[in-house]
Parts: structure tokens; sequence; C-alpha cells
């Protein structure tokens, strides 16, 4: 099973493209889309969607997971992480993709054993898992990686137990 694991961000958009077989997992191909912030926001918001339909297009996952948007204190960052989610979901959707959203404290206990995992120890916990040389960089990379990991577990549970539906699970 290929997930596609989804960190949503308007200056970076982390990815990565993970393969799930029983107990073995692999990291496929990961990286960033990047908008520079002098860029107006509906171009960054249109690279974020081309980016994305490649990188779906090119390495075909059978699923996805994305991170669930977190309401912190800045509100003008949620709204842009609210829209660049926005392009991720349409993209799925075009492309046919079952997806889980994972919260992400769920996403670290998943990686980490830890609910409340720092950084440092998501991105060493994905590169052991991994079996990856280097931890993932920048931060959004090894997020969305984890972001997989997790979602490829959650797909399994649901595949087993028969509530997988054609488009979020």
């Amino acid at each position: 099973m290929r997930v596609l694991g989804i960190d949503p961000g308007t200056a970076t958009l982390g990815w990565g493209v993970i393969d799930h077989q029983g107990s073995s997992t692999q990291a496929v191909a990961y990286g960033a889309l990047l908008t520079p912030p002098e860029m107006a926001p509906e171009m960054r918001l249109k690279s974020l969607f081309e980016g994305l339909s490649a990188i779906r297009d090119e390495w075909r996952p059978d699923a996805a997971a994305v991170e669930k948007l977190y309401f912190g204190q800045n509100s003008r960052t949620a709204l842009a992480v609210g829209q660049a989610r926005g392009i991720v979901l349409l993209v799925l959707a075009q492309g046919g993709l079952p997806y889980a959203e994972m919260a992400p404290s769920e996403v670290k206990q998943a990686v980490t054993g830890y609910g409340r995992a720092d950084k440092r120890q998501v991105q060493l916990m994905v590169q052991r898992l991994l079996g990856l040389e280097t931890y993932p960089k920048p931060d959004d990379v090894a997020d969305a990686l984890a972001i997989a990991i997790c979602g490829a577990e959650h797909l399994r549970f649901q595949k087993t137990s028969g509530a997988l539906s054609t488009q979020k699970w």
C-alpha cells in the first residue's frame, strides 16, 4: 500500500510517500513545496495545487493522510494553513484518493510513543523507522513522513475492520 503524507502549509508544504506492507515501511520519495512570501496569495495556492497534483500523478498513492488543522494563537497562520488544506483536499478528491486526517498528537504518539514529542524526536524516529541515513529536513518533511506512517497504520486497521470508504476514511 502506497500512502502520501501531507503536512499542509502555504510557505512550506511537506510531503512524503511511503510503501507499507505488513510490518515493513519504506520511504519512496519526500520533499517540500516552497512558495516565496512575496508571491501573491492566489499564486502561492496555484503553485501548491500544481506541485501536489504532479506529486500525486508521479507517485500514484493508494491513499493519503493529512494533518488536521491546529488552531493556535495565530489566526492569520491558521487561515493560510486552512487555505493550503483546501488545496490538498481538492487534489486528493480529483485523484479519487481516500484520506485520513491525523491530529498532531496522534501522529507523534504513533511514531514516537509519546503524544507530546518534540520536533527533533519525531525527526529521529522517522529516520529510524524508515532506515534513512539522515533525518528529513525541513521539519515539515519529517512531519509529512510521520503523517504517512500514522496514516498507513490507520488505513491497515480500517481495511481489516471493513470501514474504509472511497473518500475520507
